[in-house]
């Protein structure tokens, strides 16, 4: 069923391209736009995974570099009943994560550094797990090659502007000004909500992963606070990459609105508590500390504070 939505999805958006195209230049603008649209869908269907990574300067890890990490994302995978995927750690102190590739034999996670530093293990499994269900709910294909055409259509519409007095141009003023402000709006509404609607999946598959949905819902307090606080030039760059993030990276979005890329970060903490009540874990929203940390011999049992309050840092600094 995701694989039909991700197509209908890529066709209304190539539609979209194709009509900024038809507005711009005419038939020959919308050929041209076709032309264009059927490339980057192409090329991103190939290639999305590693723009991204590289957009955020993301480097793959392995046990031998990054050992805590690496091995704490293998156990997870191994309880989703994944594929590994390629792990991957960028620099940068907002603490976000993000899930990328068109399928979970292609897929990558990454994490900021900023990340390994605020949480704890438990709040980190959380985070990964929340990443590893949108790898099986086959998301990541819909989210980066819908980042890739929003970048696009944004992209387009400025171009309207240039080339708005093109003689093919039927539409007149009226044709540039939809080009340049409704259409880019229109696709980024579109984008968003596609990552709206598939935030609580993830958070609910990601409770199920990890075990503990209170861990996740720690988590996602603690990020929220930090976004607020730490700026990402990065992502302010590469807005269309946003809603790949578990929180949005970029200022000013705290709502539930029309233009928000992730569902409000109280809801969404809610939504976990509930499922955690009825999984029977424990009420208090902050991680306990997991038993299952002191069995795996991949990560050794460092970081905790005294009387189960959750740390200020993991053992990752």
């Amino acid at each position: 069923m995701n694989l039909v939505r991700t197509a209908m999805l890529i066709a209304f958006m190539t539609a979209l391209f194709m009509a900024i195209g038809f507005m711009i230049g005419g038939r020959a603008g919308m050929m041209i736009a076709l032309m264009i649209a059927a490339g980057m869908n192409v090329f991103s269907y190939w290639n999305s995974d590693k723009m991204v990574l590289r957009m955020y300067g993301a480097q793959e890890v392995d046990a031998s570099t990054s050992p805590e990490y690496y091995n704490l994302v293998r156990e997870l995978a191994q309880r989703a009943g994944l594929p590994m995927p390629k792990v991957y750690l960028y620099d940068n102190p907002q603490p976000n994560a993000f899930a990328t590739g068109r399928s979970p034999q292609n897929a990558a996670v990454a994490a900021s550094t900023g990340i390994l530093k605020m949480l704890s293990r438990e709040e980190l499994a959380g985070v990964m797990a929340h990443e590893l269900a949108h790898v099986q709910h086959r998301d990541t294909l819909t989210m980066t090659i819908t980042a890739t055409l929003a970048g696009a259509i944004s992209m387009l519409g400025n171009f309207a502007f240039f080339f708005g007095g093109n003689r093919n141009n039927s539409f007149g003023f009226i044709g540039v000004l939809v080009a340049m402000i409704v259409a880019p709006m229109a696709a980024a509404m579109v984008q968003m909500a596609v990552s709206r609607t598939r935030e609580y999946s993830a958070d609910k598959r990601g409770g199920e992963v990890c075990g503990n949905p209170l861990w996740l819902a720690s988590a996602l307090k603690k990020i929220a606070h930090g976004n607020k606080v730490i700026h990402n030039e990065r992502a302010e760059r590469n807005p269309a990459t946003a809603h790949m993030f578990i929180i949005n990276p970029l200022s000013g979005e705290k709502m539930d609105s029309l233009f928000a890329t992730h569902p409000n970060t109280e809801n969404r903490i809610a939504a976990l508590n509930q499922q955690a009540a009825q999984m029977g874990t424990t009420s208090t929203a902050a991680p306990r500390p997991a038993k299952a940390t002191r069995r795996s011999r991949s990560v050794p049992n460092t970081g905790r504070s005294n009387g189960g309050d959750p740390p200020v840092k993991g053992p990752w600094s």
